[in-house]
This record gives C-alpha cells, sequence and structure tokens, in this order.
C-alpha cells in the first residue's frame, strides 16, 4: 500500500467524522500504525491482516486487546474491521531498550507483568490461543526449510538445541502471557505502565514473558534474578535453570520471526540486520545455558 491509499482508507473509517493529522507512526515491523486526531481526540489506527506464517490472528488480538483493556493495562479498543484495529492514543512515553534497564523502572514492569498474568484471566469472555514457543519455533524452521531461507543449513542446529531447552524446561504454570516483550510495547505515561500490540498474545508459562523481557532488553544477571525474586517471591535458584531455557526459546524465537520476516514481510524494515543482532544473542544464551 501506498502512504496515499493508507490515509485515504483511514480516513474513511467508519468510526470517525472528521479526522485530520493522519500521520504514520514509527517503529510497527508487523503492521502499519496511524496516529489520527477526530474531534478533538487523538487515536492510533492499525492495518494489518491475519499473518499466517507469524501465528497472528486478528481475532485473537482483539479479544486480548478487549481483555487488556478491561484490566486497565492497554488503551482503549475504539473501532474494529477486517485489518483494522481502532485504539485510544495514549500521552505516553514509549520505552527503550535503556529504559528497561533503568533500576527504576524494571520493578514497575515486573509488577505491570505479574499484573497482567494474574489479572487478565478473570475479564476474558472468548477462548483465545495458545503461544507454545517450542512449537512455535518448530513451525517456523519446517517453513524456513520448505521456502529455502538463505538461513537452513542453521536450523537443524537450533533445533537439536531446542530439544535440550525443552527437557530443562519442564512442567509449566499457564498464564495469559502478552509474548512480545519488545521495550517498544511499554508505555509510561508519567503515573503508569501500559502494554501495548497484542498480536502474539495467549497461554504460556510466565518464564516467557520474563525471558522475553531480559533476552530482548539486555538485562543483566543480577537484574534477572531480582526480576524472578519479585515476580514469584521466592529464591531465583528454583526456577533458575528453566529460566535460561526459556530465555534462549525467546532469542530462538525472535531470530526465526526475522528470518521469516525477510522472505515474506513488505514492511520497510532491515530484517537481515535484525536476524543478525538476534542470533549473535541467542548463541551468547546458549554458551550461557550449556554451562549451567
Amino acid at each position: 500500500m501506498t502512504v496515499t491509499s493508507v490515509i485515504d482508507r483511514v480516513a474513511g473509517l467508519s468510526c470517525f467524522s472528521d479526522p485530520t493529522d493522519i500521520t504514520p507512526l514509527g517503529g510497527g515491523i508487523t503492521n502499519v500504525n496511524l496516529r489520527v486526531t477526530d474531534g478533538g481526540a487523538n487515536y492510533v489506527v492499525r492495518l494489518g491482516e491475519d499473518i499466517p506464517e507469524h501465528g497472528v490472528m486478528r481475532w485473537n488480538e482483539l479479544a486480548l486487546s478487549r481483555t487488556a483493556e478491561a484490566l486497565g493495562v492497554a488503551p482503549r479498543v475504539v473501532h474494529h474491521e477486517p485489518g483494522v484495529l481502532v485504539l485510544e492514543f495514549l500521552d505516553a512515553r514509549t520505552y527503550g531498550e535503556e529504559d528497561v534497564r533503568d533500576p527504576a523502572n524494571l520493578p514497575r514492569i515486573v509488577k505491570l507483568i505479574a499484573k497482567t498474568h494474574r489479572g487478565l484471566g478473570r475479564h476474558l469472555t472468548t477462548p483465545v490461543l495458545a503461544f507454545w514457543p517450542f512449537q512455535v519455533n518448530q513451525t517456523y524452521v519446517t517453513r524456513l526449510l520448505a521456502d529455502n531461507s538463505p538461513h537452513a543449513a542453521k536450523l537443524p542446529g537450533l533445533m537439536a538445541e531446542q530439544e535440550k531447552l525443552a527437557a530443562a524446561t519442564g512442567p509449566v504454570e499457564l498464564v495469559i502471557g502478552h509474548n512480545d516483550l519488545l521495550a517498544a510495547n511499554i508505555l509510561d505515561d508519567g503515573d503508569k505502565l501500559w502494554l501495548i500490540d497484542w498480536e502474539y498474545g495467549g497461554y504460556n508459562t510466565p518464564l516467557f514473558d520474563l525471558a522475553g523481557l531480559a533476552s530482548n532488553n539486555g538485562l543483566g544477571e543480577a537484574q534477572e534474578r531480582a526480576m524472578l525474586e519479585q515476580y514469584f517471591e521466592a529464591d531465583p535458584d528454583i526456577r533458575w535453570r528453566p529460566y535460561q531455557a526459556m530465555k534462549c526459546a525467546s532469542l530462538m524465537r525472535e531470530t526465526l520471526w526475522s528470518m521469516t520476516s525477510e522472505l515474506h514481510s513488505e514492511i520497510d524494515f532491515d530484517y537481515a540486520a535484525y536476524t543478525a543482532e538476534n542470533m549473535q544473542r541467542l548463541n551468547a544464551a546458549l554458551a550461557d545455558f550449556n554451562q549451567i
């Protein structure tokens, strides 16, 4: 879609009466996002169809966006139609990785994650997907091999590592997780934190969100241990090896996601560089895990 066609589509949405200042928002690597002013209020419009190769189903994103809104951790859903989700615009700062690592912010983020995991189920009114990272990773690998990915030679080795990670994870409890805890999905309005972008949300172990927060934002070991102690109110050593396994699984998922996006995404983003960055992080995490 051209910028003009996107703006024309957004301007014609039935939820708006006199939309102005339709401005593309940066940062999206899966969807096209725009800010719109209408009737003195501001909104975010997310444009995106189902993405089968990533397991993204927009009905699931809508259900979890509404559930997170009801819990008070995500913005209000204003309107939806096929390929379109309109949300209340939050006057808030988008976090970067350094913000997540900030000792003043990290305990607030962990508290938000705990609230989300323990509270979403009370507001859920419809079935939602599960997001099991080992199955997600296997699905990516199967598709990448079928599509003759330039990274094909690396994939059998990753699957061999995944077998060890799955064994180390062991039995898990289930919560409704966000499952995409990049810094850019955390907003701070000065009083409270918010979680946005629920397209990968679904049932998972809480360790995945905690591990994803750490691996995506470069937390150090002391911060990781403090995070686990705060979340579980217990000695972090109890869950240290399963947590490290899930951190590797999270990084593997992000790497395979990027490899897949290299082949299929039409969004203007350097996925090859993103793949290389995440592969470097994954290799470091696997080296640490194999020394435990």
